[in-house]
């Protein structure tokens, strides 16, 4: 029994041709689960030999606009591809909600044409909307399956949410943006990967742009990722939705800075990248 890990997009807010935007698939049990839902999700989704209408749960770990870029596209795609009511249980972090009414209102004319054009169409999308401060999330005991969320530290973005993913003895977490944080040493503990957006201030620092300094001060460090995994006992570091935009040739780089703290398996995530415990 085995938990997979696949990044589906590792890209930071500005684009970038080989980098969707940040959303990883978890597959554990026989359940999908989509965590984020950034740019170009939904090609990524079908390169990882997956689909809308499989999508068991999508878990959000915040509500920064590059991370819920392509949520619209998992509503319509889950209504549109399943030929019998499913609707699309979506868990995050307070005003979730908010968001997710807001797409749908946005989406009101495409839905209005839509049941005008099918006759077994009747009904717009009903996505099932769960907004969570923390604790078991999901809980599939046929399938062996919990997943538990955390608050994280992104501010000023709040609130945030980590998620530790169970099955079979196996554990992985998915830390979303933010700095180190007790929420998610408690996540980390013991567990088998450990997925974290990463940032580089030794290169962010370099441009003299404030807007783009201010990221410093709300994301982890490559270093503080390896800090939190060598605290809480991980066994495999994944480097995600690098900030800035990884150098060709430089992965290497990125690694060894992790490894300053962490002396376990380190893997840089591009897309696709495929992780399993």
């Amino acid at each position: 029994m085995t938990i997979e890990i696949t990044l589906l997009g590792t890209g930071s807010p500005l684009p970038d041709p080989n980098r969707a935007g940040p959303s990883t698939l978890v597959r554990a049990g026989g359940k999908t689960f989509l965590f984020d839902a950034g740019r170009a999700v939904g090609l990524r989704l079908a390169a990882a030999g997956a689909a809308w209408s499989m999508l068991d749960a999508v878990l959000l770990t915040h509500l920064h606009s590059d991370h819920i870029t392509d949520l619209n596209d998992a509503i319509t795609g889950r209504w549109v591809t399943s030929l019998a009511p499913n609707p699309l249980p979506i868990i995050g972090p307070g005003h979730t909600q908010i968001v997710v009414d807001g797409i749908l209102a946005m989406l009101g004319p495409d839905i209005g044409y839509r049941i005008a054009h099918h006759e077994d169409m009747t009904e717009g999308p009903e996505p099932v909307v769960t907004e969570s401060a923390g604790g078991v999330v999901l809980h599939d005991a046929d399938a062996d399956v919990r997943i538990i969320a955390a608050p994280t530290d992104h501010k000023p973005v709040e609130p945030t949410l980590g998620y530790r993913i169970e099955h079979a003895g196996q554990a992985v977490v998915i830390g979303g943006d933010g700095v180190p944080c007790a929420g998610l040493d408690e996540l980390c503990a013991g567990a088998d990967a450990y997925v974290q957006t990463v940032l580089r201030d030794d290169l962010v620092s370099q441009i003299p742009i404030q807007r783009f300094l201010d990221t410093i001060d709300y994301h982890s460090t490559v270093r503080q990722a390896g800090e939190t995994a060598a605290r809480a006992g991980v066994k495999t570091l994944v480097l995600t939705h690098q900030v800035p935009t990884p150098a060709p040739g430089s992965e290497a780089e990125w690694i060894a800075l992790a490894a300053e703290a962490f002396s376990g398996e380190i893997v840089f995530g591009d897309d696709l990248t495929v992780v399993t415990v």
